[in-house]
């Protein structure tokens, strides 16, 4: 299936009332996704980990937590309870390789 058509029917079951800029509006974009996306495959097990890194070290980066495992939002809690994260993950630059791999 075509990546817009998917948008499109996700976007259209999505309750109305979201403010939409001016600029996404003439667009016909909603503020859910964002602009420049570019769809990538994962290579092999070291690429999907390095993702999944990026990801968990996101809200660190940005400054919403000081530690990984303080961001309530995160998968990174379901993959330390199956063992492939430990808990201090990114505590003082602790970027160790998973557990399992």
């Amino acid at each position: 299936m075509c990546w817009n058509l998917l948008k499109g029917h996700f976007s259209r079951a999505i309750p109305q009332g979201e403010r939409i800029s001016s600029s996404r509006s003439k667009r016909r974009e909603r503020g859910l996704w964002q602009r420049r996306f570019w769809a990538r495959l994962l290579c092999d097990q070291a690429d999907f980990n390095n993702h999944m890194d990026y990801i968990h070290w996101n809200p660190v980066k940005h400054g919403y937590v000081r530690k990984v495992v303080d961001w309530p939002h995160s998968s990174f809690h379901r993959y330390v309870d199956q063992g492939v994260y430990p808990m201090n993950w990114g505590h003082s630059g602790n970027f160790d390789s998973h557990v399992s791999e």
